[in-house]
């Protein structure tokens, strides 16, 4: 009997090891934190042996095959001592892929992922197509594939998942965009990251569909590096030579495979970044077989994605809204720009290695104050302070929600838009924007 070894046991990797049992292998999952109690309950149900707190060498250097869970940095020591001894480590998109036939439609990008991703979903859901949620969002694509398996699966993928994927194929690999994130886990060199990302058209086929955004200059200088035999659906936001979606007159146009078109006022989703999600997804509903007029009525209804550009309420006249989700500049940029009013700033967090030169020109002259929120925010100091806006050094939600409070006018727009990551204080950034969203609330 194989062994396989699942490191990390959250949704990704509890999901791997019941697929896993399923498909007969002796199965054995670590953790070096502590596991959720409804994972342990997960685990027991089906019998598999697990561990939390540590890593028990003997027992995972002894693996055929190991599914580590994207969280995990190819930097940990036990990964070190795996990839030392040339296990193969895959991720459990990868395993899961083994075990269905199920078209997948894929989507990866540095920002408007799980918008994209829900939109899709959404739509595929009013068609009444068989789909399934999975990756970055929803349940885990395995835990699905084992219990519960579907038709379609729509597919959220950072590049942490794709980092092991090899040989996983997307019927619709959907590129969104490639700015600079996460450079800390790819050896602060953005090729190795841009790689990550291109790894969503591997194994595509003259059958398949890659939809990319024409106008993103990384895309457009990376794409002849690549031997790509999927049909290409470019899209950019006005009519444009190769693009087959856009913009035209304000009207949303698709060309392929067959035409469409609706107001662009109807669509639910505002702001120039979610055009091009909009885009992208009816690109995809398209390609899929979806009537027009599903289309055309969910593009109109879909409601949003938590923790992104969410508004929470208006308190004594100044609007709330919650963009924790923004875990890079790329995405704050996207939330500045579609700014209609003043707005004071919330920013700060664990730095991935960011550059704010690429916002300071909308900070400059959207921007009427800036509350830091991190546990050490000096970074944040060094760049902004001398911008000569107002700024509120603050390390609790509690205090940042008060200081924006305090600076606020009638008419403002208080934006949680942090440009980091969440884990110098908050558990995530769900955690992050549910505190923010209580502490308003509580005005």
């Amino acid at each position: 009997m194989k062994r396989i070894v699942i490191l990390g046991a959250g949704e990704s990797g509890a999901g791997a090891a019941v697929l896993a049992k399923k498909e007969g292998f002796d199965v054995f999952v670590s953790d070096t934190s502590s596991i959720k109690d409804k994972y342990k309950k997960l685990l027991d149900d089906h019998q598999i042996e697990w561990e939390e707190g540590h890593h028990t060498e003997e027992k995972i250097l002894n693996a055929d095959e190991v599914i580590k869970s994207p969280g995990i940095p190819k930097e940990a020591p036990m990964v070190q001592k795996l990839m030392a001894q040339h296990t193969h480590i895959i991720s459990e998109i990868e395993f899961a892929g083994r075990y269905t036939d199920a078209k997948m439609i894929c989507i990866t990008g540095s920002n408007g992922k799980t918008t994209t991703t829900s939109l899709i979903y959404h739509i595929f859901k009013s068609a009444g197509y068989d789909a399934g949620l999975a990756g970055n969002i929803g349940k885990s694509l395995a835990l699905q594939v084992a219990e519960e398996p579907h038709e379609y699966y729509i597919i959220e993928l950072s590049s942490f998942q794709l980092d092991n994927m090899y040989d996983f194929r997307a019927n619709i690999a959907i590129l969104l965009n490639i700015t600079p994130d996460h450079l800390d886990r790819y050896d602060f060199k953005f090729q190795n990251y841009v790689d990550a990302k291109m790894r969503i058209i591997q194994n595509q086929t003259a059958d398949d569909h890659f939809i990319y955004w024409n106008d993103d200059p990384v895309i457009k200088q990376q794409l002849d590096k690549y031997d790509i035999k999927a049909v290409q659906c470019p899209f950019s936001e006005l009519k444009e030579k190769g693009s087959i979606a856009y913009i035209e007159e304000g009207q949303y146009k698709l060309e392929y495979p067959t035409p469409f078109n609706m107001e662009q006022e109807e669509l639910s989703l505002t702001g120039k970044h979610n055009i091009y999600n909009s885009l992208a997804a009816g690109l995809a509903s398209n390609i899929s077989g979806i009537r027009k007029d599903i289309i055309r009525k969910s593009l109109s209804d879909f409601p949003g994605v938590e923790h992104r550009l969410e508004k929470v309420c208006d308190v004594a006249g100044v609007h709330y809204v919650n963009d924790s989700k923004a875990t890079n500049v790329d995405a704050c940029w996207y939330a500045l720009e579609s700014m209609r009013t003043p707005v004071i700033l919330i920013l700060g967090g664990k730095d991935k290695g960011n550059d704010y030169n690429a916002i300071k020109e909308l900070v400059q002259k959207k921007c009427v104050g800036l509350v830091y929120l991190g546990a050490d925010n000096t970074k944040l100091h060094n760049f902004f302070d001398k911008l000569g806006i107002p700024v509120r050094d603050t390390h609790n939600m509690k205090d940042c929600v008060k200081a924006c409070y305090d600076m606020a006018r009638p008419g403002d727009t208080v934006l949680l838009s942090p440009c980091c990551a969440s884990f110098d204080l908050f558990h995530n950034m769900e955690d992050r924007g549910e505190q923010f969203k209580q502490q308003v609330r509580s005005l």
